[in-house]
């Protein structure tokens, strides 16, 4: 019997998010937002007739706020799920980098101080990593002023500028 409500859960939840993803997906298209400006026109439009009584202002408030409520239920679910498959894909990345760390897949799972403490840590490597390459680019520097001083030298010596070259020609 436990599997059985458990089966009906499942189809509950898997019709509901098909529904929400739909929904979710409707509200953001433009058609959707074209509806809701035809909607609210033709409500500004019907205030004189209704000589903007409460009952008038009492429709709009009414249907946004209801709408509004269920539209948080229905995108935070979206949301979740869409938050959920990025997670899963990010952690088969991970997982198949070579030289990543496998630590690092299910990150989410841990307490906010656990996070705050890998912060920490990526932060000084990250740290670590700019003043290592800081010394490679001065060192770098260092090796092509160098190189452009023998390459110069080498011009220098094909024009015949040289003075040890001039006297061996002479």
């Amino acid at each position: 019997m436990k599997d059985r409500t458990g089966a009906k859960e499942r189809h509950w939840e898997d019709m509901f998010a098909t529904f929400a993803g739909k929904v979710a997906w409707a509200a953001g298209n433009p058609i959707a937002f074209g509806l809701a400006l035809l909607t609210l026109l033709i409500w500004v439009g019907c205030g004189p007739f209704f000589n903007y009584s409460q009952g008038w202002q009492l429709v709009v408030n009414t249907g946004t706020t209801i709408i509004t409520f269920l539209m948080v239920f229905v995108i935070q679910n979206s949301q979740n799920r869409d938050g959920l498959a990025a997670q899963i894909k990010l952690d088969e990345i991970i997982r198949a980098i070579t030289g990543a760390k496998n630590s690092m897949i299910d990150l989410e799972c841990l307490t906010d101080e656990e996070l705050a403490e890998l912060r920490v840590k990526f932060a000084e490597i990250a740290d670590r990593a700019r003043k290592d390459e800081e010394k490679i680019e001065k060192l770098n520097g260092k090796h092509s002023h160098k190189a452009r001083m023998r390459t110069s030298g080498r011009a220098s010596a094909g024009n015949g500028r040289n003075g040890s070259r001039s006297r061996a020609a002479a």
